[in-house]
Order: structure tokens, then C-alpha cells, then sequence
């Protein structure tokens, strides 16, 4: 957890430090130009920094007593507003901080009605509204009993930390307010959404193919199911599942549960998800998973998709692709790769060979929220096939997606997508990958070695 124990703990120490640096800059500076981009020395221009912490990290709230937000958009509200904000960006610095800070909880927990009487005076929302100062008390006490998930000994879930360009990023995103169902309503994001897309697909080793960022894993899973049946069987889009042959999913009995519940959800059937033996590092079986498949053709039913699952939820084990990629291939089957969590060793040279194969597969799951640190949620499934998503889930509503309008329609994503309104998750990983390398670098190397040391691998 090196990247968590970089915070300071002497004020003293880093003025002088950052001193020497700047008086080091001023004798040695470099031609920016001439350091090529992908070099993993990187140039920084150090400048004097100073912070009067006492005065700028204190709340003095009077100026907004009897103030509400209204006020914003009257005259002088601009300031107000700036002014409102910062004091937010205050509460919000000092919570990361304190975020940092070994020696506090990772959690101040109490039990649901201890927690609701203590907060009791700010917790209902009645008809009167609130000053601007209440406002600003409130975000604090929140925070205040908020499970600090960038804590050094935070191991609770798979997504820990914060990255401060993708909190950055994320007050962007909430200020521009979009929706990415079609170009027009967002065409930078748009853009950088087909540009990210395109540059993640490389890295598993398609040229082409379709994705798109959806709300967590578990959808994006769904989502590959989806897919599989309606290349098996594409009249289940309009004649539904009614008289069509059992569908059998096969899946790793340590995977995730969100296969089960897609196959609840589509129709397939609890009963129809075949769950395979792993060995005592919790890899699949391959041999267990060749036996079910025979077993499924000798009973007349169809084997829809193969799940392997590249880093377990309990374990971290990867299922072993390049095993059951014949074997998917044989029978025509459907290979979904589940790597919401080690999906990105793709950005390592050292556990790489982890994902050996997977260009083999027909979709794939990856969360960069989970081991490349980005802010929840930021899910994507890939497909290598492109036009899938669109046959499954396209119906053509004219009052959106109509096809007279003035630009290529085919940067309309929303109908490909199962819901209609889509959260703007890409731009906080788009702005975190223009603030550092990821394939290769040494720094995200141990990064992502550190994620991985409780892994069974």
C-alpha cells in the first residue's frame, strides 16, 4: 500500500524540500520538447506554493447564515457561488486528508438507529428549506460517518482509493449535467467515450469490435449474456423465449453472482447455469467444465456461453483462457470473459500473461473502477463483433434517434444500450489516463502488484 503512505506528515520538511527543488530547477532546466512522451522520467516544473493553512483550511460559515441557494442566481450571486464552492472544496480536502491519516478509523460505525437518532437534526427533509450554512454543516457531517475508502487499511471491497484528477473529473462531469444517449446531447464526451473504447479493445487485442461503459459489472455481464442469445437464437428478440430450447451458461462456482442473476433476468433460468468445480486455487476445471458441455448436447439443450472469470471476487484467481478457448470454439459457444477486477493487468508487463488468450473471447467485462483506481462507477463491456449490440437492443425511437439529423447518426450510442438515460462515466478515466502512463510504468507495476498480493493468481 506504498501509494497510500505518500501523504505529508511535515510541513516543515516539504517547504524545505520543495525549496531545494525549485533552486534545483532554476540551474537544470530542460526543453520539454526533447523528452519523449512515454519516457517514465517525467519532467515537473516545480513553483513556490504558499498556504496559509490556518486561514484557508478554517470554516468561518457566518457570510452564508440566513443565505439559500436561490441567491445564486440573483445579483452577485456569481460570487456567491464562488465563494460557496470553495468553502465545499475545503470540507472536501480536509475529509482526504483525514482519509490518509493511519492513525484514524477507517470507519466511526454505529448501528442504523444509533446513526439515524445522532443525525436526527439534519437527516428529514421537511418544507422549509435550509440556509447555505446548514448546507455546508451538512456535507461535513456526512462525511464525518462515511466509510473512508482511501484509508491505508480499507480491504473491505475491490474498489478502494481516490484519485484526485478523477475527483476532479467527476465535479466536471456533474457540472456539464449530460446525457450520452446521442451525440447531440454530448458530443465531446462522445468522442472520448469511442476514443478510450477503442484504445482499452487494443489492449485486449481486437482491432475492431463494439463496447460501451455501462452502471457496474454486473450489467455489463448481462449485457454479454444478451448478446450470446441473440446470436444463438435472434427471434427471441421479438417471439420471446416461449418454446425455444433450454439455454445452458457455465460458470465457475467461484464467480461472481451477477451470471446467475443475468440469467434470472433474461429468462434463462437458475436452473440452466451450470455451476463448474475449481481447483484449490480457484481456477476453473476445465475437464469438469468438457464433461458438463457433453452432458448438455446429450440431453438436446443448447451451450450458450462459457463465463471465465479473470480475478474472483474472494480469491483473485484468473480461470485459465487458453484452455477453455478450444473448447468454446469447438462447440461454438460463447466465451464471456469476467474481468471487472483483473482486467487491468493488461496495463502490466509482469502479470500480463494472466489474460493469455483472451483475444480469443467473443466479450468481455472490465471496471476500471476497481484495480485502475477510477471513481464509482466506471464498468465497460466489450464485444469483438461490432453491430451486436445495436441488432439486440436497437428499437429505433423516432422522437430520439431520428436518422434526418445533420451529423453520422451512428455516433448515436443510446440505442444500443439497455437503458435510455446513460451516466457520463467516461470522462474521469479519459482525464486520469491524460495525467499518467499506465502500460508499462513502473509506478503503476507495484500499484497493481500491491492489488494483487492476496490474489491466489
Amino acid at each position: 500500500m506504498e501509494q497510500y503512505q505518500r501523504y505529508v506528515t511535515d510541513n516543515k520538511f516539504m517547504a524545505e524540500k520543495e525549496n531545494q527543488i525549485l533552486q534545483s530547477s532554476k540551474t537544470n532546466q530542460t526543453d520539454a520538447s526533447a523528452i519523449p512522451k512515454n519516457n517514465f522520467t517525467q519532467s515537473s516544473r516545480t513553483t513556490e506554493f504558499a498556504l496559509d493553512r490556518s486561514k484557508s483550511m478554517s470554516f468561518d460559515w457566518s457570510e452564508f447564515e440566513r443565505v439559500f441557494a436561490t441567491e445564486f442566481n440573483s445579483k452577485g450571486g456569481f460570487e456567491r457561488l464562488v465563494s460557496f464552492l470553495s468553502e465545499v472544496s475545503k470540507i472536501i480536502a480536509k475529509y482526504l486528508k483525514s482519509e490518509r491519516d493511519i492513525n484514524s478509523k477507517v470507519l466511526d460505525f454505529h448501528h442504523p438507529h444509533q446513526l439515524r437518532e445522532m443525525m436526527d437534526h439534519c437527516l428529514y427533509v421537511d418544507e422549509n428549506p435550509r440556509d447555505l450554512e446548514q448546507l455546508l454543516s451538512d456535507c461535513k457531517e456526512t462525511l464525518k460517518y462515511c466509510v473512508k475508502t482511501a484509508h491505508p487499511r480499507f480491504w473491505n471491497q475491490l474498489s478502494t482509493g481516490i484519485d484526485i484528477i478523477g475527483l476532479v473529473a467527476e465535479w466536471v462531469t456533474a457540472a456539464a449535467n449530460t446525457n450520452m444517449f446521442t451525440y447531440e446531447m454530448a458530443p465531446v464526451f462522445t468522442l472520448m467515450e469511442e476514443t478510450v473504447l477503442e484504445r482499452m479493445r487494443g489492449l485486449i487485442g481486437w482491432r475492431d469490435g463494439d463496447g460501451i461503459f455501462a452502471p457496474g459489472g454486473a450489467i455489463s455481464n448481462l449485457y454479454a449474456m444478451l448478446a450470446a442469445r441473440h446470436v444463438i437464437n435472434p427471434n427471441i428478440k421479438q417471439a420471446g423465449m416461449m418454446g425455444s430450447k433450454k439455454l445452458v451458461v457455465y460458470t465457475s462456482e467461484q464467480s461472481h453472482f451477477s451470471i446467475k442473476k443475468a440469467a434470472v433476468i433474461l429468462g434463462i433460468g437458475l436452473e440452466n447455469v451450470i455451476s463448474i468445480p475449481a481447483d484449490n486455487r480457484g481456477k476453473m476445471v476445465v475437464s469438469e467444465l468438457e464433461k458438463a458441455v457433453k452432458q448438455t448436447l446429450q440431453q438436446g439443450n443448447i451451450p450458450l456461453m462459457v463465463n471465465a472469470t479473470c480475478g474472483t471476487t474472494v480469491l483473485g484467481a484468473f480461470d485459465p483462457v487458453s484452455e477453455i478457448a478450444p473448447l468454446c470454439e469447438q462447440h461454438d459457444i460463447w466465451l464471456h470473459i469476467d474481468g471487472a477486477w483483473g482486467g487491468s493487468v493488461l496495463f502490466t508487463e509482469k502479470y500480463r500473461h494472466l489474460l493469455k488468450d483472451i483475444h480469443r473471447a467473443d466479450s468481455m467485462t472490465w471496471n476500471p473502477h476497481k484495480m485502475m483506481g477510477v471513481q464509482l462507477q466506471c464498468s465497460a463491456i466489450f464485444l469483438k463483433k461490432k453491430g451486436i449490440l445495436s441488432a439486440v437492443n436497437q428499437l429505433g425511437a423516432d422522437y430520439l434517434f431520428q436518422k434526418d439529423k445533420l451529423y453520422d447518426t451512428n455516433y448515436d450510442t443510446g440505442d444500443k444500450a439497455i437503458q435510455c438515460g446513460r451516466h457520463n462515466d467516461i470522462f474521469k478515466l479519459w482525464l486520469m489516463w491524460r495525467s499518467k502512463i499506465f502500460v508499462g510504468n513502473p509506478e503503476e507495476e507495484r500499484r497493481f502488484q500491491a492489488s494483487t498480493r492476496t490474489g491466489q493468481c
